[in-house]
């Protein structure tokens, strides 16, 4: 039997009176469950509100595509509450140790609700506590999924120029070794100075030559002809040579001159340490290349994630799509054609750290997933009046006029399980409103428009 000082150390009923804890009691059940007993199902019909006495139990199911595991201690109250929608258990719940659980069915909630208005006060102010705690989870497992998906495209994004940075700096150890025993080859000749001038001259002109490269059959066709220059001379092992020259658009008649002023052997050594000279250069402007371009990512990542600066600033908005754009480079180039049409003079807003960039990213991503990875990125930007207005738009199949209405409200999402929460536009919609601006949605197929106004800061000069 249930007593009701056991009830009143139930935060929920502390302090209630005697006679509606008496009334409460009456009308419920008292369970005993063993440890490993299961107390109801996910999917069971949910018709009873249940007060933990002794013992713990604990939840588990589904939340966002996600198993998750809660415990329930004595003096929660858990199943359904007064006013709530649920028709059936979202989770599992079963034993932990021994415990008593006191039943409450549903279907006397309208005389709850009359006769216990201060429990029925509590438990909706339990229930909303219940859905910000969920909000709240959710709404951190989809930071976490989408900084899990931009750091997998930055890795990947970093990973391509440093492994060709490392691949230049091994190529260009053996390259070096090829000029070392070259120069020590042309060393032992006693060469004049116009002869070493001509090398000189050869060589300087071939590294510095800064040409578009031609197209493969152009650089098949000219590595045929030094192949055969070559050969002409005596040269008939030196088809990589060949190549690597042609590549750089070298002309055959460039090399006729040191073959008329140097014998053949020396010939072939100046060649060489040529060839080498200019691979040199190549592998150099690689690696030049693929530094840069993680100094690139490194910095859009401190400018997007506004490392090292003051919470609130004033935010080029062109400026914070640029970098947007830029961390989700790795999903754009598989197919996603970007027009920009921006505003000529700055646009400012002041903006809480980061937060405008989760916008970005948010509604470029959909745009992207909406198009399947290929089509028609339209970012724009315009002032209106004091506002300015940022429109980012796709060619994708558009929002069905059904679905428009809910696709701010959270927990909506027409992806599957495990793919989207439904919390990203609510989390676009909420950064907005916080600086005190609106979004605005237009779509109809091969045509989906995001509007977002933002007061600005000052009128531009």
């Amino acid at each position: 039997m249930v007593e009701k000082s056991e009830l009143l150390q139930v935060p929920a009923f502390a302090d209630l009176p005697d006679d509606q804890l008496d009334w409460f009691i009456s009308q419920s059940e008292e369970m005993r469950l063993k440890a490993g007993d299961t107390y109801f199902r996910e999917g069971d019909p949910a018709d009873a509100m249940f007060v933990i006495l002794e013992g713990q139990l604990q939840a588990r199911g589904e939340l966002g595509g996600e198993t998750v595991a809660i415990s329930i201690k004595p003096g929660n109250v858990t199943g359904v509450l007064p006013y709530s929608r649920m028709k059936q258990f979202t989770v599992g719940v079963r034993a932990v140790t021994d415990a008593r659980v006191l039943r409450f069915p549903a279907s006397l909630f309208p005389d709850l609700i009359q006769k216990m208005p201060e429990l029925t006060q509590r438990l909706v102010g339990l229930m909303s506590d219940r859905i910000r705690e969920i909000t709240r989870l959710e709404q951190q497992r989809d930071r976490l999924a989408s900084l899990g998906k931009l750091s997998a495209g930055l890795a990947h994004e970093l990973n391509n120029p440093a492994s060709a940075a490392k691949r230049a700096t091994s190529q260009l150890r053996d390259v070096l070794k090829r000029i070392r025993d070259a120069s020590h080859e042309l060393g032992r000749r006693d060469l004049t100075a116009a002869q070493k001038s001509e090398i000189e001259k050869l060589e300087a002109s071939f590294v510095q030559r800064d040409e578009v490269p031609p197209d493969a059959l152009a650089i098949s066709d000219l590595e045929g002809q030094i192949d055969s220059l070559l050969r002409s001379h005596g040269q008939t092992d030196l088809w990589q040579l060949a190549a690597d020259l042609a590549r750089k658009n070298v002309k055959p008649e460039a090399l006729e001159s040191l073959f008329a002023t140097l014998d053949a052997d020396t010939a072939r050594a100046a060649l060489v340490r040529i060839a080498a000279s200019v691979e040199v250069a190549t592998l150099l402007n690689e690696i030049e290349s693929g530094t840069s371009r993680i100094s690139d990512l490194v910095r859009a990542i401190k400018e997007y994630t506004y490392m090292d600066q003051s919470p609130t600033q004033n935010v080029d908005i062109v400026k914070s799509l640029e970098t947007t754009l830029t961390i989700l480079n790795h999903k754009l180039k598989r197919g996603v054609v970007v027009q920009r049409d921006y505003e000529h003079v700055p646009l400012l807003v002041n903006s809480f750290g980061s937060e405008l960039n989760q916008v970005w990213t948010n509604l470029i991503d959909n745009a992207i997933d909406a198009m399947g990875g290929r089509g028609e990125l339209r970012v724009r930007t315009y002032r209106e009046d004091s506002c300015v207005v940022v429109e980012i738009a796709d060619n994708g199949p558009g929002i069905s006029p059904e679905i428009q209405p809910h696709i701010f409200e959270p927990f909506f999402t027409t992806k599957g399980v495990g793919e989207g929460t439904g919390l990203g536009l609510d989390t676009v919609q909420r950064i907005v409103k916080k600086h005190r601006g609106n979004i605005q949605v237009n779509s109809k197929p091969g045509d989906t428009r995001f509007q977002v106004w933002l007061p600005l800061v000052e009128a531009p000069a």
